[in-house]
């Protein structure tokens, strides 16, 4: 089964390098198959019969005993980047793909933490939270936003990582190729 392996602040301003081409080695070498990895960011495509969530486990450990790195790992199915990709609450006003994030959280988020993140949307940002997925619009930019920087910081309450909208259909792409 096609599974999306991603990882949380790999590579970000000089911090947890890891670099992409030992990563694939890694994970093949401990079973994974058809492993690939989209920029440097952390994404990965892979195929594996494990659950998810023993995927994600299974990746940290990989990461942290070949590289010595402790990272936040989420995984997605391909099925599930799908409906992700499909449901695009915010595809209407998003009209620039960068712009657009999805944060891809490990368990569903609380909802007082995201009412009180929306709070922080201003200049014509949204936010909107459907089960496990944030999808959040910075139509001014994500580098200066007060949402995006709070929505960085892991204050929902699980483990989440973002990535743009190209990215996250590309890497449905992948996993559908």
């Amino acid at each position: 089964m096609k599974q999306i392996v991603l990882l949380r602040g790999v590579n970000v301003g000089g911090r947890n390098k890891l670099p992409m081409p030992a990563l694939r080695e890694a994970l093949t070498a401990a079973g994974m198959q058809d492993v690939v990895t989209y920029v440097q960011s952390g994404n990965v495509v892979l195929s594996s019969d494990a659950k998810p969530d023993a995927l994600a486990r299974e990746c940290g450990r990989v990461i942290e005993e070949s590289f010595d790195l402790r990272v936040g790992v989420v995984v997605r199915t391909r099925a599930e980047l799908a409906k992700v990709v499909k449901l695009d609450p915010l595809g209407e006003i998003a009209d620039q793909d960068k712009l657009y994030q999805v944060s891809f959280c490990a368990s569903k988020p609380n909802a007082r933490a995201i009412a009180k993140l929306a709070e922080r949307a201003t200049g014509g940002e949204q936010l909107i939270a459907r089960g496990r997925e944030i999808y959040a619009w910075f139509p001014n930019g994500v580098g200066r936003s007060k949402l995006a920087a709070q929505l960085s910081k892991q204050d929902l309450g699980v483990l989440a990582t973002a990535r743009n909208w190209t990215t996250v259909n590309k890497l449905l792409a992948l996993a559908s190729a």
